[in-house]
């Protein structure tokens, strides 16, 4: 499954529903054209049910470490459990034209490939190197940092560490973007290609969703808008 069919999608806590969206790896490497983006119906409110805040209110007391050990082999990315920790699976995931080496417990580890990044629309070349974490990297598409202020500082270790790994929260991307994106919430950063929008607020919600987090209120307003990008059903 591709890096598409896995943004549109309903996460619970234990089970994740993939909505498939396809993807030619064969195409041109723009993105993001009308048919590869998720159905809206007309008139739907993406958010409802989701609770909003005013204001997003930035902790002192964020940790990394409180999500676990970055990263695992405990997640649900397409061939899951197989000795690759999270980060290459979502490496085999998302990029095309791969070759693999074997390292440490992953028989598949990406050595080389192409990612065609849906935050810029650029197309970044991957080398598996000392710099791997440069040119191509692994948001979480609601960082940890904003998902600790909206609620995951209360949650059990178990739970952050599902959060921290769960594949509909993932996704590689140019390393630049990432950089520039850091722990922001919508209402201060979205992807630079508006064609990407769409996918973007869809998943960023469904993870909002499945997760029982809020949303503050200025980023509300920017999904709404970004979901009425989608196309209409």
């Amino acid at each position: 499954m591709n890096r598409l069919a896995w943004l549109a999608v309903a996460v619970a806590l234990t089970v994740i529903v993939a909505v498939q969206v396809t993807l030619s790896a064969q195409r041109s490497s723009r993105f993001v054209a009308e048919a590869d983006a998720p159905t809206v119906a007309a008139g739907t409110d993406v958010l409802a049910g989701i609770p909003e805040i005013p204001v997003r209110v930035r902790g002192n007391d964020y940790r990394r470490a409180a999500f676990g050990e970055a990263w695992d082999d405990d997640n649900s990315a397409p061939g899951g459990h197989n000795g690759c920790d999270t980060r290459n699976d979502i490496l085999d995931r998302d990029l095309v034209d791969k070759t693999y080496v074997a390292i440490k417990r992953c028989p598949t580890a990406v050595a080389t490939g192409t990612l065609r990044d849906p935050y810029t629309n650029a197309v970044v070349a991957f080398v598996r190197g000392n710099q791997v974490g440069a040119s191509v990297q692994i948001d979480h598409i609601v960082p940890l940092a904003l998902a600790w202020d909206l609620g995951a500082r209360a949650w059990p270790e178990d739970l952050r560490l599902r959060f921290a790994n769960d594949p509909a929260n993932l996704l590689a991307v140019q390393g630049r973007a990432n950089q520039d994106k850091g722990d922001q919430e919508p209402a201060r950063w979205m992807p630079p290609n508006h064609a990407f929008w769409c996918q973007y607020a869809v998943a960023f919600v469904a993870v909002l969703r499945g997760y029982g987090l809020p949303v503050d209120v200025p980023s509300a307003a920017v999904l709404r808008e970004a979901a009425g990008t989608c196309p209409t059903g």
